[in-house]
């Protein structure tokens, strides 16, 4: 039985748009089970895999809070310095200055949060590009990051780092790393607020069209600095995670982690909800890299080979976003709704 003329376009759209919702889940998949066959005495294990979560949460958490601003229009530079800012003053607050550790990371969180809005208000009252403000105080982040650390590592006295607060990132439930189960929590929030609040609609009107936005009566000025202040909160979190996992304060570190972020955001919004920013889309990304980089470092790849990595799948990201833009555009369904 043969399908008529008129219903193959529909039959076409229907495989596109398959193979772009779930190629990349596909494509983990594969990667996993590729680098099984090559590497079956040391890669298809638990250890590998309780690595690969422990290891990638905090680039996943930073990859989610990179995610908020994208599905508004806007990027935010500045979540790397953010990240090794919130991380060296989360040690400094505890070793330092004595500072209970849940006291300290919740000034913490909440003061990247507030910087966070700041970005945003910088960026849509200044009427600066997102990339040059986010770019610029991102900078300032970084020198008050080498004034607090006078640019030397944080190092933890002989009693060492309260263990409850090591056990944020170091302990287990239910036989996974616990950080997992962050990366889970973040994840399922975002997507909830995205997906099925008012706020996460504004957005993507805002981001597919802010003109637009603002003639159907979103006020597209606040939802913005939102938008930024989901960023600068994550971003926190991230930092206390970090701070947890290295247990001293590297002031330079931060940087490390800005084009894997951006790479799992973008290449996120190439997959499940192909043409617009997601959270579930970022954490499958996110699992392609870390799964990638897994994989080549247990086949003995060089140092360079990580940046190489990251490098190369961002321009593919950027071009399958572009791409999956414009074809969205020319179907129609990427037309904003009234939320």
């Amino acid at each position: 039985m043969t399908s008529s003329p008129s219903s193959r376009p529909l039959l076409d759209r229907l495989r596109g748009h398959h193979v772009g919702a779930y190629g990349l889940p596909a494509l983990a998949a594969l990667l996993f089970l590729v680098f099984s066959l090559a590497l079956p005495a040391t890669f298809p294990t638990r250890d590998t895999v309780s690595s690969i979560l422990s290891n990638q949460s905090v680039p996943a958490v930073l990859a989610l809070g990179a995610t908020v601003p994208v599905a508004a229009g806007k990027f935010d530079l500045s979540i790397g310095y953010g990240l090794g800012l919130a991380h060296v003053m989360v040690l400094d607050l505890i070793v330092s200055d004595g500072w209970p550790w849940p006291l300290a990371c919740l000034v913490v969180v909440a003061g990247a949060a507030a910087v966070g809005a700041l970005n945003g208000v910088i960026v849509e009252f200044g009427r600066i590009d997102s990339f040059i403000a986010t770019l610029g105080t991102g900078s300032m982040m970084y020198a008050v990051t080498g004034w607090v650390t006078d640019g030397a590592r944080i190092v933890p006295g002989p009693q060492g780092l309260p263990a409850a607060f090591t056990g944020l990132y170091d302990s287990r439930f239910l036989g996974l790393p616990l950080p997992a189960y962050y990366v889970l929590a973040v994840a399922g929030t975002l997507w909830l607020v995205l997906e099925r609040l008012p706020l996460g609609r504004y957005l993507y009107v805002i981001g597919s069209n802010p003109r637009a936005a603002g003639i159907i009566g979103i006020p597209t000025h606040r939802y913005s600095v939102y938008a930024f202040a989901g960023s600068g909160l994550l971003f926190g979190l991230a930092g206390v995670l970090l701070a947890a996992q290295q247990q001293t304060g590297n002031p330079s570190v931060g940087l490390d982690y800005l084009l894997p972020a951006f790479v799992g955001a973008l290449l996120g919004s190439t997959t499940i909800k192909p043409g617009r920013a997601n959270a579930l889309g970022t954490v499958v990304a996110v699992a392609v890299l870390a799964i990638g980089l897994a994989g080549i470092g247990q086949l003995g790849a060089q140092f360079w080979a990580t940046p190489l990595f990251n490098g190369a799948t961002l321009l593919i990201a950027v071009g399958l976003a572009g791409y999956s833009a414009r074809r969205r555009l020319r179907t129609g369904a990427g037309a904003p709704r009234h939320p």
